[in-house]
């Protein structure tokens, strides 16, 4: 609904680049995550629609706190107001 985005949280590697298991300790939380779903923006006092700034498929950077959190199809995810959202990944070809 209007400016809202559904994001899946990326998890962090649970084994380092050789191989080894990382304990829960060592693993850092990633505030990162892949665009599901986004509204059609919200609309301005003017009437007019303002777009979201995302797109699906857009890997993004998360606030560490905040989003609200919904289960579907027994995965956890988050929907976030498109001005939370901090940045977005340049993806590589």
């Amino acid at each position: 609904m209007l400016d809202r985005v559904l994001v899946r949280k990326l998890k962090a590697p649970t084994k380092s680049v050789g191989g080894v298991l990382l304990p829960e300790s060592a693993q850092k939380t990633l505030n990162e995550g892949i665009v599901l779903a986004v509204g059609p923006g919200r609309i301005a006092e003017t009437g007019q629609r303002i777009d979201v700034g995302v797109k699906v498929g857009d890997k993004v950077l998360l606030p560490e706190y905040g989003g609200n959190s919904v289960k579907v199809d027994d995965e956890d995810l988050l929907i976030y107001r498109d001005e939370d959202i901090l940045a977005i990944f340049e993806q590589n070809n």
